[in-house]
């Protein structure tokens, strides 16, 4: 049919390519759509029976095993198409397209839709490829630590008044080094740990004290400059609460009160000014604990690192009519000589304070195995350390006692706490033999051994009878031969009453009584017939 129109018909003619690419003649064409898909397509699988890929694309780089490092096969593919581009222009094949330079080089990635990414090549990173072996996992490289060179601290360790020797040697038998008794208390030296250990086996100390910051001081103001100069942020922050304490001897300083509020002002400026906030203040459970120490020119900050006293040892809850702090009863045994190969007994023994620190010293159990710590709670705490400290005290402990300990007392209320207490102390119930008794009549559990104890005086004697003491005493004299009596009492005429002559006697304090603690040697012999 003649008038029908005619039929358009598309022809592809191809276009010249440019000189920029192997052939000066025709230009690579753009595809897209399903066409650009199929050429990817086709690409991917020539790629994979190892022939050239087609002019107008570059090759792909393998996509890296992981992030950041490279595998061995990473390596070898840049280095064979380096060998690529320096052929001679002749012997390259035809799709080849012409070396590039270094500088204007790049590497793709071909993502799943087709798409290139342009991916900067090796030689634009800052940082040198690491080689890896094919089965090598990637590791994070860590450098050695440099360790810090033991840092050694001046220590006071305050006591009861009159323990101050025993205190010293008990310190050397720890170990330590500089130690000097002082007033109611000891100086000594020791690095971190050294001060760990002190919390954990001292039995004489009332607390451990670091110093930390020391200078002469003339007015409130230069105990002001003191703490505020100090590293406080070492040890403590803003986040925790506070507490400053301040004692004095011969202190030149008129009111304490006002020292202590310019040593607290100059603690909470310099974590205002380094941190910006100051703590809160606790009085009765603080994180941090700070005391001032005035003497006749000095002022000296120390850091509490025992927190609660230590002479708490978490085991009494029942206490008797006049207890004895568990220190000062330490300091008892220690003073009246009583090794844990004798026997050891206590006629008056209320809750049974002393004879559970017998016990306690007897089977090498740490005296602050079973407390808390103020040093938990600071910054520079590691909890490692100190749990490998109890872990290595507690394999020394002893399971069981050689020798007896035997307490009295006429209270039954008494021995029932005193009871109570061996349970909180971890001991086993035949560890010490409590019992309802009068001293007047108890029987001597040994042939030899040491009696060390706190008998009733002055208001706790109450109506009690009359010849108590030399009842008592005539029992000790006829029963007791060959054993070592230790009484510690603030009535001075005791010895008296007890028509016994002390071969020693110490000061104390108990609290704020002025004591004494008499020693007697009881020889039957020398008693016989009076």
């Amino acid at each position: 049919m003649t008038d029908s129109p005619s039929r358009k018909t598309l022809s592809l003619k191809p276009k010249p390519r440019s000189a920029t690419h192997a052939s000066p003649d025709t230009e690579p064409r753009k595809r897209s759509g399903a066409r650009a898909r199929q050429a990817a397509m086709q690409e991917r699988a020539q790629q994979a029976r190892g022939e050239t890929p087609p002019a107008d694309t570059a090759p792909a780089a393998p996509r890296p095993a992981k992030a950041g490092y490279r595998s061995g096969a990473d390596t070898e593919r840049p280095r064979q198409a380096g060998a690529a581009r320096d052929r001679p222009a002749g012997n390259r094949p035809a799709g080849d397209k012409p070396a590039r330079s270094k500088d204007s080089e790049r590497r793709y990635e071909r993502t799943d839709a087709g798409h290139r990414t342009e991916r900067p090549s090796a030689a634009r990173t800052d940082r040198p490829a690491r080689r890896m072996d094919t089965d090598e996992q990637p590791r994070i490289q860590r450098l050695p630590r440099t360790p810090r060179p033991a840092e050694t601290f001046h220590v006071f360790a305050p006591c009861p008044h009159g323990l101050e020797e025993a205190l010293s040697l008990e310190l050397q038998a720890l170990g330590y080094e500089g130690v000097c008794a002082g007033r109611a208390g000891c100086h000594f030296l020791a690095d971190w740990t050294g001060v760990l250990r002190a919390n954990l086996y001292s039995r004489l100390a009332t607390r451990i004290l670091v110093r930390v910051a020391q200078a002469d001081v003339h007015t409130e103001d230069d105990i002001l400059a003191l703490a505020r100069e100090t590293e406080w942020e070492r040890w403590f922050g803003p986040e925790q609460s506070l507490r400053v304490d301040t004692s004095a001897i011969h202190s030149p300083m008129r009111s304490l009160q006002y020292c202590n509020l310019r040593a607290k002002d100059g603690i909470c400026d310099r974590l205002r000014e380094r941190e910006g906030a100051r703590p809160d203040i606790d009085t009765v459970r603080p994180d941090a604990r700070v005391h001032l120490f005035l003497d006749e020119r000095q002022a000296t900050l120390y850091l509490d690192v025992s927190g609660e006293s230590l002479f708490k040892r978490g085991w009494r809850l029942d206490k008797g009519e006049a207890p004895l702090r568990e220190n000062l009863a330490a300091g008892l045994l220690a003073l009246s000589g009583w090794m844990p190969e004798a026997p050891l007994l206590d006629p008056f023994c209320g809750s049974g304070t002393i004879l559970i620190e017998a016990a306690w010293i007897a089977l090498g159990v740490p005296p602050g195995i079973w407390r808390p710590f103020g040093f938990e709670r600071l910054r520079a705490h590691d909890a490692r350390r100190w749990r490998d400290l109890k872990d290595d005290a507690r394999t020394h402990i002893a399971p069981r006692l050689d020798q007896p300990l035997v307490g009295s007392d006429l209270n039954p209320a008494a021995i029932e706490a005193a009871r109570a207490n061996i349970d909180r102390a971890h001991l086993s119930p035949d560890t010490i033999r409590f019992e309802v008794c009068d001293a007047r009549h108890l029987p001597p559990p040994a042939e030899a051994g040491w009696i060390v104890t706190n008998p009733p005086y002055g208001e706790r004697l109450g109506d009690h009878d009359a010849d108590l003491w030399p009842q008592w005493a005539t029992q000790l004299k006829q029963q007791y031969g060959g054993w070592q009596l230790n009484i510690i009492t603030s009535d001075l005429e005791l010895p008296g009453q007890l028509r016994l002559k002390a071969k020693r006697r110490h000061p104390l304090h108990n609290g704020a009584l002025d004591c004494r603690l008499f020693q007697f040697d009881l020889v039957s012999a020398g008693y016989r017939g009076r």
